[in-house]
């Protein structure tokens, strides 16, 4: 088959190592940007680096619009999470049954690809779209969306469009996440005297009982696009030796937000958690830490502007425009709590996302680049 030129510039972002350095075997996006640079300076658009870390810079490339008072920005995120474990040649891009394969290539170089080229289509037009219009290429959205959070200080800007993965569907609701450490305090002793320590680990598993609890609550209460908040205990750490009596264990929390969850409540209440689970087993002694990670939801109301822009879009070429929701996060809540209506759009399924098999399905990676360019072309 012949390869169209988004498809190109999708296999030689693959072929640049971009694993988050938070990582094993991570890389920074230097190199992303290098190349990114020098694909808009070839076209002839304007682009700039904003440094975020060391060797880690965002970049942005602007098109001028008929009304220079008003901004869309496109963004997608330059790192990928770790190519360990991969079933496949991780950064070895292939086309296979109108696939291509490799890390990154539906999280999230796809949507980054076809932006490029949209961007471009724009700029090359014989009439300049309704407004300006930026796309940036942000790090670090796989570890701590520091890029984006950095965008988001100097950036003014009436929409936003975040490639993602969503199967071509607009999603304008998406749960935030909030992640943090619960540590139980015991003490020490000879496993053969174990009456004489108090056991970490037997009191976690209290805890981590009274979490589950906590679940089957959260599941009473839903939202119509994203069903319940959730929570989930996904490592737990404790002990020293087998035969000591563990004086310390740590679990670490992953608890999915939906709109209207404020985190300084959400926190609230599972102290009030710990403190329950305290009283019902003598004792118990645990203590929460900062949160390690903290992302609120996305909403984003079905009759805003760049919502209405990207449903016109996509009934047009045919597909589904009816707004969804998705559980998982996104840059995009970081546009929505600056003010700017956001959307999430892009080529490939989050199945394939992180996966051991990544990949993208090429038909929706060259529809993308129609989609994005309607949306810069209507949106006023």
């Amino acid at each position: 088959m012949s390869v169209s030129s988004v498809l190109e510039t999708l296999a030689d972002l693959v072929r640049i190592n971009s694993v988050n350095p938070a990582y094993e075997g991570g890389h920074p996006e230097q190199e992303v940007a290098r190349f990114l640079r020098g694909f808009f300076e070839g076209h002839g658009i304007e682009c700039w680096e904003q440094p975020v870390l060391p060797e880690r810079p965002n970049l942005i490339a602007r098109v001028p619009g008929r009304n220079s008072g008003r901004r869309i920005v496109f963004e997608a995120h330059t790192d990928t999470v770790s190519a360990g474990g991969m079933d496949i040649e991780p950064f070895v891009p292939a086309i296979r049954d109108g696939r291509l394969y490799g890390r990154g290539s539906c999280d999230n170089k796809g949507g980054l690809a076809a932006m490029m080229h949209a961007i471009v289509a724009v700029a090359s037009s014989a009439e300049p779209p309704p407004c300006e219009v930026w796309l940036a290429a942000t790090v670090d959205e796989e570890h701590s969306f520091r890029g984006v959070s950095k965008l988001c200080e100097v950036l003014d800007a009436h929409a936003a469009v975040v490639a993602e993965p969503t199967s071509l569907r607009a999603v304008i609701a998406s749960k935030g996440v909030l992640r943090w450490r619960i540590r139980t305090v015991g003490r020490a002793a000879h496993s053969s005297k174990p009456h004489l320590g108090v056991n970490a680990i037997t009191a976690m598993s209290h805890l981590v009982l009274a979490l589950e609890e906590e679940n089957r609550r959260l599941s009473e209460f839903t939202h119509p696009l994203l069903g319940p908040a959730t929570n989930n205990v996904g490592i737990i750490r404790g002990g020293r030796q087998i035969n000591f009596v563990p004086d310390e264990c740590s679990i670490e929390i992953d608890r999915r937000l939906i709109p209207g969850e404020e985190i300084p409540n959400v926190l609230a209440r599972y102290q009030e958690v710990v403190e329950e689970a305290a009283k019902r087993f003598p004792g118990f002694q645990a203590e929460m830490e900062p949160p390690m990670l903290e992302d609120y939801p996305l909403e984003t109301p079905p009759g805003a502007g760049v919502v209405e822009a990207a449903q016109r879009v996509l009934d047009r070429l045919a597909i589904d425009p009816e707004p969804v929701g998705v559980p998982y996060g996104s840059d995009a809540s970081k546009f929505s709590r600056k003010g700017v209506p956001a959307i999430v759009l892009g080529p490939g399924s989050i199945d394939q996302a992180h996966a051991a098999v990544e990949f993208v399905d090429c038909g929706e990676v060259e529809r993308a680049v129609e989609i994005y360019r309607g949306i810069m072309q209507s949106f006023e």
